[in-house]
């Protein structure tokens, strides 16, 4: 099979991960997890919080986003990246609009940062730019995500090279040069979907 050459330059990023993965077993159940920033862009009320989930992939906690809001993020303090990664666990469970799970990068402000998202209700993977608060679609593609069904998604990108996989299979390779520089990275949903998440990491480029 012929290797795409964003492919290859990707893959020559080999980021390391900053830190140690993620899994919110250390924080109190019931509150937004220590050293994230959580909110939405746009309208309504997001609820952030640590729970305690028995299918967790790392048990005993997940965090847990279960209010409604337009676009729901929480996104972590410690985190500016400019060339990297992000990935996380996520389990749709529920959502009349939507039941997404998603990671956000070069995250500046609520209005504006990368965001790949995979959703349950549609069956597709996208990726987008929010600038100023306005969400644009780059790209979305057909993608098996079952509802109920742990997930790990992942976001690559290095310049204008944005690689996004679900499960270990790329279904985005695209080049996009609207947010450049550093910026923090976490996840993210939209609307009404009740998702949970496990197990993220970041990582920066050599």
């Amino acid at each position: 099979m012929k290797t795409s050459l964003l492919a290859v330059a990707l893959a020559a990023a080999a980021p390391p991960v900053i830190g140690s993965l993620i899994s919110f077993d250390g924080d109190a159940v019931g509150q937004p997890p220590t050293g994230w920033s959580c909110g939405a862009t746009g309208k309504g009320t997001p609820r952030w919080t640590v729970e305690a989930d028995d299918s967790a992939p790392s048990r005993p906690n997940v965090l847990k986003q279960s209010g409604k809001a337009t676009f729901p993020w929480c996104v972590r303090d410690d985190v500016q990246v400019a060339d990297g990664s992000v990935e996380v666990k996520f389990k749709p469970l529920a959502g009349k609009e939507d039941q997404a799970g998603g990671v956000v990068w070069r995250w500046k402000d609520t209005h504006n940062y990368y965001v790949a998202r995979a959703n349950a209700l549609e069956k597709i993977v996208s990726l987008y730019y929010s600038i100023d608060g306005s969400r644009r679609t780059i790209k979305y593609v057909n993608a098996p995500v079952a509802p109920n069904t742990w997930h790990t998604l992942r976001a690559i990108y290095k310049g204008d090279l944005i690689q996004v996989a679900l499960d270990g299979k790329t279904y985005i390779e695209v080049r996009d040069t609207h947010i450049p520089g550093p910026g923090k990275a976490g996840v993210w949903t939209k609307a009404d979907s009740v998702t949970v998440f496990d197990d993220f990491t970041a990582a920066g480029a050599r």
